[in-house]
């Protein structure tokens, strides 16, 4: 018998926890621990944060599922690793503090034989001074409950906006090295149709500020796109959007701190600004958890296990951005160091920035972080999960299940607007997600054809769709697996 343990109940982690249940015997115990007791559908927190989904929607209980499905489930937190064990453990073990119940403050040795680190990102709002949600009027639609509050800002600027006065109201990125770009992208747009669908659009002044160094960049170096009959550059196309809606951008920005209503940020130039604001959401940086690990004999070895997030299979040399390929990237997500630990989705550590690093003249960095949310993480749980199915069933220590952000494209459809009649959405795939330069040198590292973008009502359609669709698979309804990831 077998057990394998699930960090984290995100994307990754309640993909890696559905397919292993599904494919291994119950004799082999799968274990989820997290601190969350809900599962969210995250990509439609804007639709909440602008008041058009409730958060009931997009969230379920996790217990009564992992009970109904045989999965074990701690409502606890990872506090340190142990891969080694120790004297009077054997195996291997993380140590997990209790966030609720009657053990609420306490910790546990959580043994495993392998483990699934899909602990995803630390929200780092603390790292840019005065960026908390709900607080100087800054918002975050990062998860339901931040969402909530955000239309709850949101709904109440507009009532005074309906009583005469006129708002700015800014949404992006709060740090020189956010990543998630998407998110605060969709948000904008959405936020933009509410202020017209509630007739106040005339006197509201909306801003982008983005630590990209060009519209359209997104963490991947901006894209080449099929468009209609011919291409487009992703910048010409947000900003052909952002012009249609009247919205204003500021780009090569790390905001350094917030008070009410006013944003500081730096430039690329070196220049210190400030920006006036009655409403933000500001996306905030993504960072490791600062987990450490320990072996046999108690001694740190944190090193062989994260460098901020969890090394795995990827080429971590150092090197200038203009050296690096997409070989570097990694295949299977295992640690080099403890072939029982895998790190899907944003819980593994890129092995360099996929946008340009760029510093500003003071020499700040500010230039987006590589994204590794959505249909990546879902792809690379179940990458990881067929494969250590393989390792328990065929005792195979050989992983023949691999999938490079290098090679693998992906889909992503952008809420332009909510709304069965007037919604939009913007549809865009990639190929490859992270761009070869080598292989495709003429279309920005990208395939046309499978790198495209369309803007429109089935957009909207499509990610309504989605939405349904997912929430049905993380159920673990009838035949939830054929619906991919």
């Amino acid at each position: 018998m077998s057990k394998i343990v699930v960090l984290g109940a995100g994307i990754s982690g309640h993909v890696a926890a559905a397919h292993l249940r599904r494919k291994l015997s119950k004799q082999h115990q799968i274990i989820v621990v997290s601190p969350n007791s809900n599962y969210q559908w995250i990509p439609s927190n804007i639709w909440v944060g602008v008041g058009r989904m409730k958060s009931e929607s997009i969230l379920f209980p996790l217990a009564p599922l992992y009970k109904r499905k045989n999965i074990g489930f701690i409502q606890a937190k990872a506090i340190e690793f142990h891969p080694e064990g120790d004297d009077n453990t054997d195996k291997p073990y993380v140590t997990c503090e209790y966030v609720a119940g009657a053990n609420k403050g306490e910790s546990e040795k959580v043994t495993y034989d392998y483990l699934i680190n899909a602990t995803g990102p630390k929200l780092n709002f603390e790292a840019t001074e005065g960026l908390i949600p709900g607080k100087n009027k800054t918002y975050s639609v990062c998860t339901y409950t931040h969402a909530n509050h955000a239309w709850k800002g949101l709904s109440e600027l507009i009532q005074e906006m309906k009583n005469g006065k006129t708002a700015r109201i800014l949404i992006g990125t709060g740090h020189g090295q956010s990543t998630c770009q998407g998110a605060a992208f969709e948000y904008i747009l959405n936020v933009e149709q509410e202020l017209r669908k509630h007739k106040v659009r005339d006197k509201a002044e909306i801003t982008w500020i983005s630590n990209e160094y060009e519209l359209g960049d997104f963490g991947m170096d901006g894209m080449m796109l099929s468009y209609g009959k011919g291409a487009m550059k992703s910048s010409e196309m947000v900003q052909m959007v952002f012009e249609e809606r009247g919205i204003k951008w500021i780009l090569g920005s790390a905001v350094q701190k917030v008070e009410e209503g006013l944003a500081h940020y730096e430039t690329l130039e070196g220049e210190f600004k400030t920006e006036v604001f009655d409403f933000a959401m500001l996306i905030p940086s993504f960072s490791g958890h600062g987990f450490k690990s320990f072996d046999r004999n108690g001694i740190e070895n944190t090193e062989k296990l994260f460098r901020g997030f969890m090394i795995v299979d990827a080429d971590y040399t150092k090197k200038p951005y203009e050296e690096w390929s997409v070989q570097d990237w990694p295949e299977t997500y295992q640690n080099p160091s403890y072939d029982n630990i895998f790190a899907p989705g944003i819980a593994f550590a890129p092995p360099h920035a996929i946008s340009k690093p760029r510093v500003s003249k003071n020499g700040t960095p500010i230039s987006p972080a590589p994204p590794r949310t959505g249909m990546p993480s879902g792809i690379t749980a179940k990458l990881v999960a067929d494969n250590i199915i393989d390792m328990i069933k065929h005792n195979n220590k050989k992983l023949n299940h691999k999938g490079s952000l290098g090679n693998m494209g992906a889909a992503c459809i952008a809420s332009a607007g909510f709304g069965m009649m007037d919604g939009s959405g913007v549809s865009i795939t990639t190929f490859p997600i992270v761009p070869d330069y080598k292989k495709y040198p003429d279309t920005q590292g990208r395939k046309l054809g499978k790198t495209f973008g369309e803007i429109g009502l089935a957009g909207h359609w499509l990610k309504l769709a989605l939405h349904y669709a997912f929430i049905y698979k993380a159920k673990m309804k009838p035949f939830w697996w054929l619906i991919p990831e």
